[in-house]
């Protein structure tokens, strides 16, 4: 399993999962699906936005939020909400993490963010804004992992730019 693992509980916009998929391919990270889903996989919509990342993508699915929390009860998990208690960018994410977001209307469970709310995270919004776009959330979050890590394991453009320009 990746180092980083995206975690969906029950997404309703295929459109935001395909573009998370993409995310996730081009990172590394696993994508990890919580049923019920609001769109069938097969949807046209999610794959145009994930285009052909799909082969390239570790995807786990599970029947409801508590399998995955059983399946996955071990691992260091970070819960995104903007009733959260600390910002995404003051935590040390560990070697290996799950980053966990709600569906695009409710977000997570608010029983789920009480229980864990010292590992809550909230991306910071002006005063009165509603949300983030839940797939710009999510690429925030991933690359602010990296970002940690040093953006081991990827390509960074400054790596391309050198032969750029030349005839």
């Amino acid at each position: 399993m990746a180092d980083i693992n995206i975690v969906l509980v029950e997404p309703e916009i295929p459109q935001n999962t395909g573009n998370i998929a993409r995310t996730c391919s081009v990172t590394g990270a696993a994508l990890h699906l919580v049923k019920p889903l609001g769109f069938e996989i097969d949807d046209k919509k999610m794959k145009r936005a994930g285009l052909d990342y799909w082969n390239e993508l570790e995807i786990h699915y599970y029947d409801d939020l508590a399998d995955f929390l059983e399946k996955n009860k071990d691992e260091e998990m970070w819960l995104f909400s903007k009733k959260a208690k600390h910002v995404y960018s003051d935590v040390a994410y560990s070697k290996r993490v799950f980053l966990v977001f709600g569906k695009e209307t409710k977000g997570l469970p608010e029983s789920l963010i009480a229980e864990r709310f010292d590992y809550s995270l909230r991306m910071p919004m002006k005063e009165g804004s509603r949300s983030l776009n839940l797939s710009n959330t999510v690429a925030i979050a991933v690359y602010e992992a990296m970002r940690q890590r040093d953006f081991e394991h990827l390509k960074c453009e400054g790596e391309l730019s050198a032969s750029f320009g030349k005839s």
